[in-house]
């Protein structure tokens, strides 16, 4: 049953060929026996899975099924789940049950979906390779000694490995797309505000959005049709009427216009990355799409803009966590000061203390004009550039990683090298746009590429649209690491 894609077991499950009870013991199976070797998940609750899975059944037995009704979804340890443990992979919230569902989680209850479990993730989503977990690093199925990309690496791990069908992830700079590059699946980052982040533990609040991954555009559509809504809880949700991102699924590409920033291809991309990324191109233009060579001057300024504007949210954000209302508490400590500052000392890690200090230094007196108000000018800039380019195309294309996977610990002591595996990804959160890595082949090494795609405001049907036929005319997607697809 793990080798049918989402929109497959839906369909199974619909025709009552086969029950969510028996679809999720056999996940639950799964997860149990590779966990060990992946690290993939933090939290497993077999009695409240297989509650909901027994729920399911029966509404799929009353007649009054939805799309997801019956599906196991695994879901990032940064949404809360009522009654379920949820660390955001810190030794922070090691301990902590959410007493509440986020809009997320509620979305998909209600939508009669299973949680299959928690998965792993950088410390507060604050990584690209899963290696900031407290609860140690996820590994890449495609090779266990590699990264999956960070920071829902382990929710990209659960659906390449074929322990999940889909998954919930969030993406400040990348961390939905650039797991899925790195493990040959897909990823999409919704406009910024479509996915309510009520619930959501922030990390840099102007950016963090949740979106879907799966092994293809359809499934990613499926669950995008679930977790997209507006909340009046959160002030950043878009009002704007539910749509259905499977409606252009079938669309021709003939005519569509590809814009290929020059930017994108030049020497930052390895040379494997870059010819699957060309054999990707030449295909959608066999498909009908039209290349159109365009310029983002501004996208350059990208990484080291993200790198002031998120460590400065963050700093604000995680203040909350100072051992007194909730989260890890010191044992030992003289006076409040001191019970903040061992607190704090205990339950981050090295990277997001290294992220609160330079928020802290770039809001503080004197830097705030040179750096944060900089930074947030140059933001501007990029949305500018993006604009312009929409009047000329449709969608922008490139790599969504330089790289193929790397090997653990292979930039763990560098931290710039470890932020520049985002600099095909961070221009789209900061315009606020939607963005999907698709698979598009293997390097030289036999690890997967994805293709990036970004597309204007609210038009994740186009990119959906050009992904699934990119995966009717491939089977990049349908590709499974060695002993996880039998």
């Amino acid at each position: 049953m793990h080798r049918h894609t989402l929109a497959e077991l839906a369909r199974l499950l619909a025709a009552r060929q086969i029950s969510s009870l028996e679809l999720t013991r056999h996940l639950l199976e799964r997860a149990r026996s590779l966990n060990p070797r992946l690290n993939a998940f933090i939290t497993l609750d077999e009695d409240k899975t297989l509650a909901q899975a027994s729920a399911a059944d029966a509404r799929l037995a009353r007649g009054e099924g939805a799309a997801l009704t019956g599906i196991p979804v695994a879901h990032k340890d940064i949404f809360l789940a009522d009654g379920w443990r949820t660390t955001c992979g810190s030794h922070m919230l090691e301990n902590f049950v959410a007493p509440y569902d986020s809009f997320v989680i509620e979305r998909f209850n209600d939508a009669g979906a299973v949680n299959l479990g928690k998965t792993n993730m950088d410390e507060f989503a604050m990584g690209s390779s899963n290696e900031t977990s407290y609860f140690g690093p996820v590994r890449n199925p495609w090779d266990e000694a590699r990264v999956p990309g960070g920071s829902s690496g382990g929710s990209a791990a659960a659906v390449a490995a074929r322990v999940s069908p889909g998954a919930t992830g969030t993406d400040t700079g990348g961390s939905i797309r650039q797991p899925a590059a790195l493990t040959g699946i897909c990823g999409l980052k919704p406009t910024y505000g479509v996915c309510s982040r009520w619930g959501m533990i922030a990390f840099a609040s102007s950016l963090d959005q949740a979106g879907p991954l799966a092994r293809s555009a359809e499934d990613c559509a499926l669950l995008l049709n679930v977790m997209a809504g507006h909340d009046a809880r959160d002030s950043t949700s878009v009002a704007r009427p539910p749509e259905d991102y499977r409606r252009e699924l079938a669309k021709p590409l003939a005519g569509l216009r590809v814009g290929l920033p020059k930017e994108y291809f030049g020497d930052g991309v390895a040379a494997d990355v870059a010819r699957a990324v060309q054999g990707a191109i030449e295909e959608l233009q066999h498909l009908g799409a039209h290349m159109v060579e365009i310029s983002l001057p501004n996208v350059k300024l990208s990484v080291p803009v993200y790198y002031v504007i998120a460590p400065a949210e963050a700093s604000s954000n995680l203040s909350r966590f100072d051992g007194v209302r909730y989260g890890h508490r010191a044992g030992d400590y003289g006076d409040l000061n001191d019970l903040y500052c061992q607190s704090r000392a205990e339950g981050f890690g090295a990277e997001v203390k290294r992220r609160i200090l330079i928020g802290t230094y770039v809001l503080s007196h004197g830097y705030y004009d040179a750096y944060y108000l900089q930074a947030l000018k140059v933001r501007r800039l990029i949305a500018d550039d993006h604009a312009r380019a929409f009047g000329e195309v449709d969608v922008i294309l490139g790599a969504t990683a330089p790289s193929t996977a790397f090997r653990l610990g292979d930039k763990t002591d560098d931290p710039v090298q470890m932020y520049l595996n985002d600099i095909f990804t961070i221009a789209a959160p900061l315009a606020g746009l939607p963005a999907m890595s698709v698979p598009c082949g293997f390097g030289d090494t036999g690890l997967p590429v994805g293709l990036h795609l970004v597309g204007n405001y609210f038009e994740e049907a186009r990119l959906l649209n050009l992904a699934h036929q990119y995966q009717l005319a491939t089977d990049w997607h349908r590709r499974a690491p060695k002993g996880f697809g039998d």
